[in-house]
């Protein structure tokens, strides 16, 4: 549905009246009005306290008190934005709607008696934290600047990156209410045209009051699978590893109130790759990697693998006797490590709400309550604790948060799985979840590329950190217009 224009009335009187009744000027303390008179003609200032620069307003408005009536003839309109108002990021609306939007997002809407333009004076700024080191993509050696919550802050550190006459910035917004700030970014040269529309029409067809939680309502609408618990989309704070994905072909959306981008399209093994992995020699990222994906194998099949073979010794070769619980403990093992699973995740939210300052004396009264008592007490067995515990740490290995969630929740499934159905619940569980990945998309990519559909090259730089220098192609699904590095 197109949006209705609002026409300027020809009264300049009316105009403020109706644009200080749509921004509700006597209702909220924080939009300010202010009417001034220059050149002998009436104006008309609207504004955000707080969203606003004073020093530049103020140094505008000293150029303004300076002119003459006949300084403005003829063509009043051209004469301001060209000569008397000396800034950069200037622009004219005639939709009293649209300059009360823009109002509302923060710059400054200036009204003029006889003129049929508003001129918007984006003399903004937002409050803002630095550009410090993300939490949850920690590297040794490397940047530590990492995207923040405003929108230009963030299309600034991609571009100090990608210094490229084809990188585009689009901006677009969504909410109905909200207006939320986004960015369509993406190199022009080499991004597949078809995919960044298909994007752009997915973004065009939200319907929403706003997006309180910025970039995961977004993910809502584009995801497509609502109780899909794996991600389609990948988030990164670093502007390096979204620079680095826009260079293979991949469309990132920034959006204004938050610091994780989206990058589109995005496999199952996307989610696994750190930048650590690049921050070292080829040889060892490729160990890293290697090790990475044993935690995170380890954390999916390796408790419904010790239960399987608790409940059926006879499963365990002769040398592997030793595996299984010598006491299993006043609870049934299986309730046991559900009862240690939920546990985790409370400890884990618990650490969320934690200042920072008693985060040790929670992971102290976390390692008596759940190992040494527990044990002690006869609730755990002491094998029922070792493994949860490489289990948990295979999911604090995963690099993307939202994998680890994700696979937390089919482990639990597949222990649940194989402690009803044995052997055969094991391998149909572990079959039914390859194939749910199978069919599963990312903008029309296959979710497990480069493993189904088999590419033995492509598959290869997924399985290996392959040096960069050897890297002679961009992945192929991305079909990027420019294939060659």
């Amino acid at each position: 549905m197109e949006k209705k224009l609002k026409p300027m009335y020809r009264n300049f009187k009316q105009n403020v009246e109706y644009m200080r009744d749509r921004l509700g000027v006597d209702k909220s303390f924080d939009v300010i009005h202010l009417d001034v008179e220059y050149a002998e003609r009436r104006m008309a200032l609207f504004m955000i306290d707080g969203f606003v620069k004073d020093d530049i307003l103020h140094l505008l408005m000293k150029f303004l008190a300076k002119l003459e009536p006949d300084h403005l003839e003829p063509e009043p309109l051209e004469k301001l934005l060209k000569t008397y108002i000396p800034y950069v990021e200037l622009d004219t609306t005639d939709d009293l709607d649209e300059a009360g939007d823009m109002v509302l997002a923060g710059p400054t809407a200036l009204f003029v008696e006889g003129m049929d333009k508003i001129i918007i004076i984006d003399a903004r700024t937002y409050p803002v934290r630095g550009p410090q080191e993300p939490d949850l993509e920690r590297v040794v050696r490397g940047s530590r600047d990492g995207y923040v919550e405003t929108i230009v802050f963030n299309t600034a550190l991609t571009r100090r990156r990608i210094r490229d006459r084809s990188l585009r910035m689009e901006y677009t917004s969504i909410g109905r209410r909200s207006k939320t700030d986004i960015c369509v970014c993406y190199l022009e040269d080499i991004a597949d045209p078809e995919k960044v529309e298909v994007l752009k029409d997915h973004l065009k067809q939200i319907d929403t009051d706003g997006l309180p939680m910025a970039e995961k309502t977004v993910e809502e609408y584009l995801g497509g699978r609502h109780w899909n618990p794996y991600p389609t989309i990948r988030y990164t704070e670093r502007p390096d590893t979204a620079a680095a994905h826009l260079y293979e072909g991949h469309i990132i959306l920034i959006i204004d109130g938050s610091p994780s981008v989206m990058i589109t399209p995005a496999t199952f093994w996307h989610h696994l790759q750190h930048a650590e992995e690049y921050r070292q020699k080829p040889l060892v990222g490729a160990y890293l990697r290697f090790v990475r994906y044993i935690a995170v194998i380890a954390s999916i099949f390796i408790l419904p693998l010790y239960y399987l073979f608790s409940v059926n010794p006879d499963l365990l070769p002769t040398a592997l006797n030793y595996i299984g619980p010598s006491e299993f403990g006043a609870i049934p093992l299986l309730v046991q490590f559900l009862i240690a699973e939920i546990g985790i995740d409370i400890l884990r939210m618990a650490a969320i709400h934690t200042p920072t300052a008693l985060a040790t004396a929670l992971g102290l009264v976390a390692a008596i309550l759940i190992g040494q008592v527990a044990v002690e007490v006869g609730l755990f067995s002491n094998e029922v604790v070792l493994y949860l515990a490489i289990a948990a740490t295979g999911t604090f290995a995963t690099p993307s948060y939202e994998l680890s969630l994700a696979n937390r929740i089919l482990r639990i499934v597949l222990l649940i799985v194989t402690a009803s159905f044995g052997v055969a619940g094991y391998v149909v569980g572990i079959t039914g979840w390859i194939i749910y990945l199978m069919r599963m998309n990312s903008f029309n990519t296959g979710y497990l590329w480069p493993f189904i559909p088999f590419s033995p090259i492509a598959f290869k730089d997924v399985l290996l950190r392959t040096p960069v220098p050897l890297k002679r192609s961009r992945p192929p699904f991305l079909n990027p217009q420019d294939p060659d590095r």
